[in-house]
């Protein structure tokens, strides 16, 4: 099978372009030809270059004729979308639609139904967009960049690819990282005969740990709707215990001032010493207070045999099996962190349960074998409603 990726990197790099990465490993390894075709937001620096990228959110016809070229070129058999957001816009999937060629699209946020793609506003979970049919009260607060301007070009995006049926006519399956992810896109109108389940996964298998370091690991983004502010006031009530930082962000500064004997900031590291690190961690902490859609990073520590401290909140409430896999904490709650982390410390034979339940769980649903087999389900179902589609 001929497959053709899209994807626009963000300035930040993040998860979703590693899954990208992941998922073209796994194609090509299983002798699959695929290509990946990028655009980077990095080219977004001059005021012009913003304005244009703004104008051309909704449709950009450049973009339509560049993927045109790489489907006469690559002649693909299915085209699969990752992030068109703002550079390709949905162009892109009329492009595909004249050509006749199957469109996959995975929801790695959720940004069709949400301006700024996070479900989060000042400091809690937000739903206030979803299902409308103009996303008036994210231009209203300037959820996308703190910009009403902003948030209004992508909300103007999303009205009109609604109006146009775009999500509806355009786009022949979805795949949605988790099941609690997919219950908000069919709150979002979303066909739901469409939107498949297809989690994240990681290869190749690392291998469980060999020992354990005695500290806490978070691996992440720097910023408020990660929870990292709870994450800190939470650590300075747990005594003697270490924890390491590992990522960057709007709040790298606060993290460096938080630093202390019991605090390690470590910076960004690669994905290599990223499993290292998880592989010497006690546990891994999550305090996401935002809708997390299928943090990577869990399955990164159930691949070592690590268990996970996470907010009972988002995905996380469906990936991770209270006091099995891990142990949830009430998000937003210090005090609860604390307590939790305490008794992860300080019950080591419970943990080292947890921590076979963990590598088991990986066995079981994130491997690379299992990705492979929900991954070509999905593309033979759109290629015959695109089938179907052509000849009706």
């Amino acid at each position: 099978m001929r497959i053709l990726l899209l994807h626009n990197y963000y300035q930040e790099p993040g998860g979703e372009d590693a899954v990208v990465q992941q998922e073209k490993l796994l194609l090509e390894s299983n002798g699959h030809s695929v290509r990946l075709f990028t655009q980077d937001n990095v080219s977004i620096s001059s005021f012009a270059s913003k304005v244009t990228t703004a104008l051309n959110t909704t449709y950009s016809r450049v973009s339509r004729r560049r993927v045109q070229a790489e489907i006469r070129s690559f002649k693909p058999d299915v085209v699969h979308s990752h992030n068109f957001f703002p550079q390709f816009s949905p162009s892109v999937y009329y492009a595909c639609k004249e050509a006749q060629i199957p469109v996959v699209q995975t929801l790695h946020n959720f940004r069709l139904i949400c301006p700024n793609a996070l479900l989060f506003r000042d400091g809690k979970p937000c739903e206030l967009c979803v299902g409308k049919s103009f996303a008036w009260p994210g231009v209203i607060h300037a959820c996308y960049r703190d910009s009403r301007s902003g948030t209004a070009a992508v909300a103007t995006m999303l009205a009109t690819q609604r109006l146009l049926g775009t999500w509806d006519t355009c786009v022949d399956a979805y795949i949605a990282l988790s099941e609690f992810a997919r219950s908000k896109f069919v709150a979002g109108g979303f066909p739901t005969d469409r939107l498949f389940l297809k989690p994240n996964c990681l290869m190749p298998d690392p291998g469980p740990r060999t020992n354990s370091g005695g500290f806490a690991l978070y691996v992440g983004r720097l910023s408020v709707e990660k929870g990292i502010q709870t994450l800190l006031a939470g650590w300075r009530k747990v005594e003697n215990r270490q924890l390491k930082i590992v990522g960057d962000g709007p709040l790298r500064k606060v993290v460096m001032d938080s630093a202390d004997g019991n605090i390690e900031f470590l910076r960004m590291k690669s994905r290599r010493e990223v499993l290292e690190l998880i592989s010497e961690a006690a546990f891994l902490v999550m305090p996401s207070e935002c809708y997390e859609n299928f943090p990577r990073v869990i399955v990164e520590a159930f691949s070592r045999g690590v268990p996970v401290l996470a907010s009972h909140s988002g995905s996380a409430q469906e990936i991770i099996r209270d006091g099995d896999t891990g142990v949830f904490f009430c998000p937003g709650d210090p005090e609860d962190l604390a307590s939790k982390a305490e008794w992860l410390f300080k019950h080591s034979a419970e943990l080292e349960c947890m921590a076979r339940s963990a590598r088991s769980e990986f066995l079981a649903k994130y491997t690379g074998e299992r990705n492979y087999e929900r991954l070509m389900q999905i593309y033979t179902y759109a290629a015959e409603r695109a089938r179907q589609r052509s000849t009706t």
